[in-house]
Formats: structure tokens, sequence, C-alpha cells
């Protein structure tokens, strides 16, 4: 694996909304392996390759996001310079107690620390009630006055982590779903020869409601979309097996359904006929909870067959994400061993 690339897509900033830094990792990373590549208005990044197919040619649009979970600043407190916070995408509080952040302002980047009352000064029927975002704020360790003059109200926050690798995991904050991007970019420099017509969408905002995926699927209108995201790995203590959705170390994942999305049956079977035929170890979804771009792409103008391939991860939407490169692996040879052969087969119900 190029850890290169992953690295730096998964350590760069990019909450919905603000994805630009990602946006130009990605556009650099594409740049001489695609036809064409353009941004839309909402940021999405849509990298066009053709096919050597007649005309007219199945058109495949694969997504992936480019955004992570993070703040907005809401308020800055006069006396102290304190900071507080508005999440944009999913949090559970209990992951956030002493993060570093950094502060992304017009004048700068700002590290900073999260923090609430500490254990000694809570009255009893505080330490038995779960934090809240409301318990939270950020220091920067400086003054109000500097901080008034370095941040303003709507500035973005994200968490700080640096990617590592431990054991046979890869671990960081964001790789939900920089990982997704990092497998979509490998797969399409692997394929040697493709009759479709692809398109590989790094979108927007798909934390906060698929919006990227929506707009980017509407214009390209393809007959065939594939999401590239991360699921839940919950093969940890504590989790009853039949709970457990994916297990690291077990490959590629091909989802059957999530909230958002109910794949389309035959594109399931010809992902898993490729990893069968190609040796390529995989694993099957069934998601009770949480969603894809793949929502978008299924509902997009007519409608489109859809599914999505997934990268099992321990501990998503926190800064600890985790993947064995091994399912990354997998994930990049399913997708690469697709988009060869996503031409042939119908995939109407």
């Amino acid at each position: 694996m190029q850890m290169e690339l992953l690295q730096r897509l998964a350590e760069a900033p990019g909450i919905p909304g603000r994805e630009e830094k990602v946006s130009e990792i990605v556009k650099e990373a594409l740049e001489g392996h695609v036809d064409e590549i353009r941004t839309d208005v909402l940021g999405n990044v849509i990298a066009q390759k053709s096919g050597g197919g007649d005309a007219p040619r199945v058109k495949v649009m694969i997504a992936a996001h480019m955004d992570e979970i993070g703040f907005f600043i809401t308020h800055i407190d006069e006396k102290t310079g304190f900071l507080r916070i508005d999440p944009v995408g999913g949090f559970d509080p209990r992951v956030l107690i002493a993060q570093r952040v950094v502060v992304h302002s017009d004048s700068g980047d700002y590290v900073g620390v999260m923090g609430t009352k500490p254990v000694h000064v809570l009255k009893e029927e505080e330490k038995k009630k779960a934090p809240e975002i409301e318990d939270i704020f950020i220091d920067l360790g400086i003054s109000a006055d500097a901080v008034k003059e370095k941040v303003r109200v709507g500035d973005s926050v994200t968490l700080k982590q640096d990617l590592v690798e431990f054991g046979e995991l890869v671990s960081c904050k964001a790789l939900d779903d920089r990982v997704g991007i990092y497998v979509m970019i490998e797969a399409l420099r692997k394929v040697r020869g493709h009759e479709a017509d692809i398109y590989l969408v790094a979108t927007t905002q798909e934390e906060v409601g698929i919006r990227g995926a929506r707009v980017s699927s509407f214009g390209i209108a393809p007959d065939i979309g594939i999401a590239v995201d991360v699921t839940v790995a919950c093969d940890i203590p504590g989790v009853e097996e039949p709970r457990r959705v994916t297990r690291l170390g077990e490959g590629v994942a091909i989802k059957v359904k999530d909230s958002l999305s109910i794949s389309n049956p035959h594109l399931v079977r010809k992902l898993k006929e490729i990893a069968e035929e190609k040796g390529i170890k995989y694993q099957m979804e069934v998601l009770p909870r949480g969603g894809t771009d793949a929502g978008a792409l299924q509902l997009t103008r007519e409608g489109a067959a859809a599914a999505t391939i997934s990268i099992p991860t321990r501990y998503i939407h926190s800064v600890v994400e985790s993947a064995h490169k091994k399912d990354i692996e997998a994930a990049i040879d399913l997708l690469a061993g697709f988009l060869e052969v996503a031409h042939q087969g119908k995939y109407t119900l």
C-alpha cells in the first residue's frame, strides 16, 4: 500500500462544506489518470475516464465522500476566550473529552484542546450524566483578546490526529471516508482496459445528508452507481456475535442494505462473482443503522442500479478509526475488477 496518499488524505481537514483542501489532493492524485476533471457548485470533484466500447456506453459512477465530521464555532467567551461549538455530523460526545483540535480561520490554523469540567469539581448528579456537546469547550491557550483577533463565529474545527500503522492496521481521524477516496483512486490506477464510461466522484457533505452525491449523480445520470465507504466493524469485546456487522481482516464488505439503500441484487451477485473468480476475500454486510452515498445514487433521476463496497472499520466517528490493510487492498482489487467488466450484465430488476 502507498501510505503517503492515504496519510495526506486522512490528515487533511475538511468538514462538510469546507472540503477544498481534500479536493486539491484528490485532483492532484487523479491528474494524468483521467480524461477530464472538474468541480461543481457544491465542490464535488468529478473525474471522467471514457470507455473503449461502442456508444452509447454504460455510465458507471463511483462515489466516495471527502467530508469528515467536525464543528463550527458558535460563541467566543468575551472574558476567557473559550470557544463553544456546534457539531457538523454525528458525534458521540464521550470520544471528545481531552482531544486536540485545529481551529481553521481566515488568519490561520490554531491548535487547541477540548475541555470540560474536571471530575474533581463535578457534583454527584453530574458524575452520573453522560457528557453532552454543550458541556465541551475549546481552549486555544491564548488570551481572550488574542482569540477574538484570530477567530470568528463560523470558523471550522477539525479533530487533530496523525495517521499511524500498528500491527496490521492503519488508524487516523477521518478514515471515514478518506480511505474510500484512496480505494477509488488506487482502483482506477489498477484498471487495465474498460468499456464503460467511468465517473469518479469525490463527494461533499455526505455526513449531513448525502448532499454532494445527490447533485453530482443528477448531473451524471449514471446507469450504475457504486459508493465506496467505511462500515462498522464491531468485532470488539462486549458486542455479541450477531451484532458485529463486519470483522477486520475478513475482507472487503459487500453491502446488502443500510438505512438509506437496499443494494441492487444483480450488482451484489456480480461483485461476489468477481471476488470469487479473483480470489478476493470478502464478507457480506447488513448494516442496521447508517447509510452511504448509494442512497442518492439509487434515486437519481429515473433511478440507477446501486450498491456499496465497504471497508470494515473499528471506532468510526472517533480520532482512532482503524482499518485492516488487507481489507483495504481487497476493496481496491474488487472495485478495479468491477470497473473492467461493468458493461457486462443486466442490472435492472
